[in-house]
């Protein structure tokens, strides 16, 4: 039986990993803790790894036109939010997200925060295929008793070499290495401890564990908030785990696309992916129809705003390309709209001082001096309605925020341009993503 929802009076702050200074427990929404925003109930849907049935993504996308106001979002860590759910429509939701296999632990809703190489396996880049050890990671932790404490903003990362997702800052993850062997990431940092493939799972739900016995503030959320920093928690780590670990020289994670992978991508087997990028996430009833179409079996949700659509014909490829072009969707990797985010704003959230999604979104063609070949590796712009920043990606950003007075525009923190025009704000966020 799924249990009763709880609505929460706030959304998730985003704070730097370290401060340590959140306000009370971590009230993240799921999909049976509800968030009550302005514009309606607001649940997040964990897909582990972003490996989803194209079937369900059309139910999904049937979902939110039915129960809530049609707007579905992917998140920085590839998942999904339902937005303007009615009242009472919760319990419904919750129970179709369990018939399609979206829930399959109600204690552990929440915990199943799991990022994972998008590409792996595919199109052999990676040191392994990673994707296995999503499904055991998921299973395993939901087999936890004691992991379903575990905060909803703890996430986990399967990262296939390639360095797509160690980047991201995750509290526990493991990187490939030749040799079938992981690296051990503890909050974005490199644990210096080395792993056979078939103990990584071990590895990771290991280090979660640890950080619950010694997490004895429930204000504390990830790894790197622990006092003393993330690294604190390796001698025990290493002491679980026995002859299984060894120690080896730091591992540089390779330098990764803050906007991921867009476009055509041949596979192994001779069949093509196609990465498609979605403007600021937004995923609209028609937009999970087309997808699931073209889609042979299955996509994959990216934390770069992004679906990847496996194991295509190269000769379907051309067709399904027009037709994603035609929704609105991005299949260039040097278009501007890549790596532009934006918190809900206005109406959605009560907190913004601006309609930042508009704003964000808007035609403006000095968008077009960002373009050129190193157009896909400029710098992630993060618009964001009030100084919360909720969303913001990890790593360097340029943030846009909403005054009272207007905008601001920071890079590295410095304020690099203040407005109130909206095609002004665009235009100067664009020159300082260079």
């Amino acid at each position: 039986m799924i249990p009763s929802l709880v609505n929460l009076a706030a959304a998730c702050l985003v704070v730097s990993p370290g401060s340590g200074s959140h306000a009370g427990a971590d009230r993240c929404p799921g999909a049976l803790t509800v968030h009550q925003a302005q514009d309606g109930g607001l649940v997040r849907v964990r897909i582990p790894g972003g490996m989803l049935p194209a079937r369900v993504l059309a139910a999904l996308g049937d979902w939110s036109a039915e129960l809530g106001n049609g707007r579905m979002e992917l998140t920085g860590r590839g998942n999904l939010q339902l937005r303007g759910l009615m009242s009472g429509a919760e319990d419904e939701l919750a129970t179709r997200l369990s018939t399609h296999g979206l829930l399959p632990s109600p204690a552990h809703d929440r915990a199943r925060n799991v990022l994972a190489s998008a590409l792996s396996g595919r199109d052999g880049l990676g040191a392994l295929d990673v994707r296995p050890l999503v499904a055991e990671l998921d299973r395993r932790l939901c087999a936890s008793v004691e992991l379903a404490e575990l905060p909803g903003r703890f996430l986990f990362a399967l990262d296939d070499g390639r360095g797509d997702v160690a980047g991201m800052r995750a509290d526990a993850a493991v990187l490939g290495l030749p040799g079938q062997r992981f690296a051990l990431q503890l909050g974005g940092q490199d644990s210096g401890l080395r792993l056979p493939a078939r103990v990584a799972v071990t590895a990771l739900l290991v280090s979660a564990q640890v950080f619950l016995r010694r997490r004895v503030d429930e204000r504390v959320w990830r790894v790197a908030e622990l006092p003393g920093g993330p690294l604190t928690v390796v001698p025990e780590i290493e002491l679980v785990l026995g002859g299984d670990v060894t120690s080896g020289p730091r591992v540089t994670v390779p330098e990764r696309n803050p906007h991921g992978t867009v476009g055509r991508i041949e596979q192994t087997d001779g069949r093509v992916a196609l990465a498609v990028g979605v403007p600021l996430g937004e995923l609209t009833q028609g937009r999970c129809k087309l997808l699931a179409e073209l889609a042979e079996r299955q996509v994959v949700l990216t934390p770069w705003h992004g679906v990847v659509l496996t194991d295509l014909s190269p000769s379907a490829v051309g067709a399904a390309m027009s037709r994603l072009v035609g929704a609105g969707l991005v299949l260039d990797p040097t278009a501007p709209a890549l790596g532009v985010s934006a918190c809900t704003g206005r109406p959605g959230c009560a907190s913004a001082l601006a309609d930042v999604r508009a704003d964000a979104l808007a035609e403006e063609p000095a968008a077009a001096a960002v373009a050129g070949p190193q157009a896909s590796w400029s710098l992630p712009v993060h618009w964001s309605g009030c100084a919360r920043r909720c969303g913001r990606p990890t790593g360097p950003v340029v943030d846009v925020v909403a005054g009272e007075d207007g905008y601001q525009v920071l890079r590295d923190g410095e304020l690099f341009f203040a407005g109130a025009q909206a095609d002004s704000v665009r235009a100067a966020a664009m020159r300082a993503r260079r």
